[in-house]
């Protein structure tokens, strides 16, 4: 889980498992697997580092190189 901020300020965390897309548009638009989107004010770019540092840090090698 991730979290990120909503275009009206408003925080939520976000289930990364359920994510099936992300794009810039120029705000940030995630799409869902059940094809619900929201809009999210951080960047595209750390919405997919947070998305990688998730998997790092549930995998068990959050400290490993690439």
């Amino acid at each position: 889980m991730i979290k990120v901020t909503r275009l009206n300020d408003a925080v939520m965390v976000i289930n990364v498992e359920k994510i099936q897309s992300l794009q810039a548009t120029p705000d940030t638009v995630i799409t869902f697997t059940n094809h619900d989107k929201i809009m999210v004010k951080e960047p595209l770019e750390e919405i997919s580092q947070r998305i990688v540092a998730y998997r790092r840090a549930i995998n068990g090698n959050a400290g490993a190189g690439a």
